[in-house]
């Protein structure tokens, strides 16, 4: 179903899951070592920094448990709220996007997830006006396999079903495939050091870049 548009640029509450940091990122554990942690951090950071300088975004709420990640997060103006019911990503992002929809009404959802560090504002704010046209819309991972971005107009369940192949989900479900060029940014989550020398060649976040400046390595480009 297609909404007609307004002149107006839609507004935004993003909803990023940021799970236990000591869990995070157990690929990239041969690049970080014992600063795994510490690097999954600074993707959320950067994420969620790229997020809240996004012109339509007007609310960035971090669903997380972890006091590191509570701490930075709501430094950098997250508003923060403990991981309920504790049992999952897809039951935290439906709990955040609850919190989103009581505290900003008129406003649509979207959960975004917090491994995008070379996330670019401009790129997320094309996404998120393409989106603004359909009740549930979604993009793909850069893997075609994943979501990055799952968004539902105001008063619209998100219904998240992120994990594994949930690009195949979300579009069983209903939800509007939005198939954009110039949004490279938006679709580079890393798990994997292929994935993060992708991320570089996009050009990383301050902080994601200056962690790995301190590891003094490289991840493995990706492979052809």
């Amino acid at each position: 179903m297609v909404f007609p548009t307004s002149t107006a640029p839609p507004s935004w509450c993003l909803v990023v899951p940021v799970k236990l940091l000591a869990h995070a990122k157990t690929r990239l554990a041969g690049l970080a070592g014992a600063r795994r942690a510490e690097l999954a951090l600074a993707f959320a950071a950067d994420t969620i920094t790229a997020a809240l300088r996004c012109p339509r975004v007007v609310e960035v709420i971090a669903v997380s448990d972890d006091p590191r990640a509570r701490e930075l997060l709501t430094g950098l103006g997250a508003t923060v709220v403990p991981d309920e019911p504790d049992a999952g990503l897809n039951p935290a992002l439906a709990h955040g996007a609850a919190v989103a929809s009581e505290r900003r009404p008129a406003c649509g959802v979207a959960a975004l997830s917090a491994d995008l560090p070379a996330l670019r504002p401009d790129e997320l704010a094309r996404a998120l006006d393409a989106a603004a046209g359909h009740r549930r819309a979604f993009v793909p991972d850069a893997a075609g396999v994943g979501t990055t971005l799952l968004a539902a107009a105001p008063r619209a369940p998100l219904e998240p079903s992120f994990g594994g192949r949930s690009r195949d989900r979300h579009r069983h479900q209903g939800a509007y495939e939005l198939v954009l060029p110039g949004i490279d940014s938006v679709r580079r989550d890393v798990d994997t050091e292929a994935d993060l020398a992708a991320a570089l060649a996009l050009g990383v976040g301050a902080r994601t870049a200056a962690v790995l400046a301190e590891l003094g390595g490289s991840p493995r480009p990706a492979e052809p």
